[in-house]
């Protein structure tokens, strides 16, 4: 490509970028961190095609001024904790709201797969939840305490262990994204068909409301949290399957950083979810309204900060940008 055509094709771009590095409005780390690689991979082909060129100093001019400001920002970030939660991550994830979708549909699909399954072969959920399981809970049915499974442990021993568990079944979906995401999707397939085996299993004893506002007081942050770790997995896999404008290898780096990420936002919640099963999910004679209300906090909290905060974030942003452009 001709210098001249070069400079025609990415000029409106650099001028937003230096315009953008020049504002006094603040960027994101990882804003800064975008427009930064992609100058720099305008400066690496115009030193390889235009070198000494009034175009290669001035890309190299942009570039040190981004280097610059990137790292000033993470000297003068006095609370990157808040910030993590409070912007970076919602901007962020505003962008992944696809992957979240595709997690979602996914584990619901099974759930009813497994729900289905379950009311037409009787032994599915014995294959599924285990003879086991279904032996103790069909003991505690015909003892009148159906939800007996979660007084059996002490509290604090419960909350550690179901919190510890959650966040390497989170880690595995995760993880697993590596191979295309299939990995991912096994365990959304999985989890997925337990839960819905579980509950059509209630169903047919005819507890199917005592079980759902005794188990979901945690599962609802619970399952809602794995299913966000399945998103995380899927993000990963799609950097490395749909690269766009990047290498390969950069999208698969920024599929696995923004996974990750994902990944880190889920940890209090699962802390949440714990601490609910350990100490107040045991509670089975609570009235059906504390139970309720639980509930619907828990549902309320995880689609404001997961749905709703990242579309408030973003638009505002938007708004931003365009009154000072």
């Amino acid at each position: 490509m001709r210098e001249a055509a070069f400079v025609k094709q990415n000029k409106d771009k650099w001028v937003a970028f230096e315009e953008a590095l020049n504002s006094k409005r603040e960027l994101s780390p990882d804003q800064l961190s975008d427009l930064y690689i992609e100058i720099t991979d305008h400066l690496s082909y115009a030193k390889t095609f235009y070198p000494n060129s009034n175009t290669q100093i001035y890309l190299n001019s942009i570039a040190s001024q981004a280097h610059q400001k990137i790292y000033k920002t993470k000297r003068e970030s006095k609370n990157r904790i808040v910030s993590f939660w409070k912007t970076e991550f919602p901007r962020m994830f505003y962008a992944h709201q696809r992957e979240l979708l595709i997690s979602f549909l996914v584990f619901t699909f099974f759930c009813l797969v497994g729900a289905f399954s379950s009311a037409n072969d009787g032994d599915f959920v014995r294959s599924i939840l285990g003879d086991g399981y279904v032996n103790m809970t069909l003991d505690n049915i015909e003892k009148g305490d159906p939800m007996a499974v979660y007084k059996q442990m002490g509290e604090f021993n419960m909350f550690l262990g179901i919190t510890i568990n959650n966040v390497r079944v989170a880690l595995f979906a995760f993880a697993l994204g590596i191979f295309l995401g299939v990995g991912t999707l096994w365990i959304l397939l999985r989890n997925g068909l337990m839960l819905g085996s579980f509950q059509y299993f209630f169903y047919d004893k005819g507890l199917l409301w005592e079980s759902a506002r005794t188990i979901w007081i945690h599962g609802t942050i619970e399952i809602s949290v794995i299913i966000i770790a399945g998103c995380a997995g899927l993000v990963m896999a799609n950097g490395m399957l749909f690269p766009g404008t990047y290498s390969r290898l950069e999208s698969f780096k920024r599929g696995v950083k923004d996974g990750l990420k994902i990944v880190i936002s889920t940890i209090p919640f699962f802390i949440v979810a714990g601490f609910l099963e350990g100490f107040v999910t045991r509670h089975t004679e609570m009235p059906d309204g504390v139970a309720i209300t639980i509930i619907m906090g828990s549902l309320s909290l995880i689609v404001f900060y997961y749905v709703i905060y990242p579309y408030q974030l973003n638009k505002n942003t938007v708004h931003a940008e365009q009154a000072i452009y």
